[in-house]
């Protein structure tokens, strides 16, 4: 990090990025690139790279200085896959080349990714994942397989992907990670239906999909190890996001109880303040944890603040039904639609009771995260594990 980028010199550069493109009179996706250019759209990543080499924690100066401004930002929900999994995997692994040509797109927004990691069969158990990739003669790899539970690909442009390319090795040692091109040949994309009647979710068929040498990210067969970096900040992205107070789940019902009082009960009252309680230390947990990401990359820490985002979201959204009593159990639209973005609080009561369902599967079930927890963070003995020197092509599928 360089010691001459502090708050007054990141306030700085932020207004002449303002007054040399005024958001009033300048393009969304051109004031972005000039944000981008400027080291402003994440100060910690390295100079020409979007950042200035500085301190995560002054990332906060330039988006309040921003957000006074009226300035766009980059929409990071429709593209939280590309922001909060792909960039730092890419920034970690990636060649000089591979971060000149991904990072900038991807963090304006111009190109959306998708993560092509859980299979039908290599879901909880991802490293079992039975998607080949055979490099050719010409060093160029081609990849079969099905994917499954894939945010985004509908829309995304770029994927992430883990396939299978050593048989003959252990599971967890003969993968490898890709850059895989959601417009190539080979690649095909349906729709999963969800229980709220969306299709955020497909699965992805890959049939004869050739990837060039050159979107290898790490070296052949070091795939989970560079998953692992993504796997550690989707966790991170999903239970640990800056919100404010009653941001999240339980701002709707507080809004409820509030607003509406002939609902209340003593029952809900004390149901409703312990969940705000808890909502709250999750919360300033997950603020602790992005501090603490100023000193390296994430590590464990984050499968904790997924378990409980997950079990919150859950237990307030039936918490919000219960309290609306009839009203609870309408929903307003059951309409297919395949949505540009992932929101886990939109809509209805209905909705969101529905949504938060697939909060304890998606980013790791609950039931894995509890064992990387007890294993990684408490120091309790490891699960014994019958196939960890079996080659995969061995192991009873």
């Amino acid at each position: 990090m360089s010691p001459a980028v502090d708050a007054t010199e990141v306030r700085r550069r932020t207004h002449e990025l303002l007054a040399a493109h005024p958001p009033a009179t300048t393009g969304r996706t051109d004031f972005l690139k000039a944000r981008f250019d400027a080291g402003l759209a994440w100060v910690h990543y390295p100079d020409g790279l979007g950042g200035l080499d500085a301190p995560r924690s002054l990332q906060q100066v330039v988006d309040a200085e921003l957000a006074a401004a009226d300035a766009p930002d980059n929409d990071p929900r429709r593209i939280g896959i590309g922001l909060g999994m792909a960039a730092p995997t890419i920034l970690g692994f990636g060649t000089d080349e591979q971060k000149r040509r991904f990072l900038r797109p991807l963090w304006v927004g111009e190109e959306v990714w998708c993560q092509l990691f859980s299979e039908p069969g290599a879901g909880s158990d991802l490293a079992a994942l039975a998607t080949r990739a055979v490099q050719g003669d010409d060093g160029d790899w081609t990849v079969d397989g099905q994917k499954v539970w894939t945010s985004s690909a509908h829309v995304a442009r770029w994927a992430i992907l883990i396939a299978r390319t050593d048989p003959d090795l252990p599971k967890h040692r003969g993968i490898s990670y890709f850059i895989c091109d959601m417009t190539d040949p080979g690649v095909d994309v349906r729709p999963l239906r969800q229980i709220t009647g969306e299709a955020e979710f497909n699965e992805v068929f890959l049939s004869g999909v050739r990837i060039p040498d050159s979107h290898r990210l790490g070296p052949v067969g070091e795939g989970w190890k560079v998953a692992q970096t993504t796997l550690m900040n989707e966790r991170v992205s999903i239970g640990g996001s800056r919100i404010p107070r009653e941001g999240g789940m339980i701002g709707p019902v507080s809004t409820t109880w509030r607003e509406r009082p002939g609902l209340r009960t003593h029952d809900t009252h004390q149901r409703l303040l312990t969940l705000w309680v808890e909502a709250e230390v999750a919360r300033l947990t997950g603020e602790r944890l992005r501090q603490q990401l100023v000193a390296g990359q994430p590590g464990p820490e984050g499968s904790g603040m997924k378990l409980a985002f997950a079990r919150l979201n859950q237990e307030i959204s039936g918490l919000e039904v219960e309290l609306l009593g009839d009203e609870g159990l309408l929903y307003g639209d059951w309409t297919m639609v395949r949505p540009e973005l992932v929101d886990f609080t939109g809509r209805d009561a209905g909705y969101r009771y529905l949504r938060s369902k697939g909060n304890s599967i998606e980013g790791g079930t609950s039931e894995v995260l509890l064992n990387i927890v007890a294993e990684r963070v408490l120091g309790l003995p490891a699960e014994p594990r019958n196939d960890k020197d079996v080659a995969w092509k061995d192991l009873s599928r």
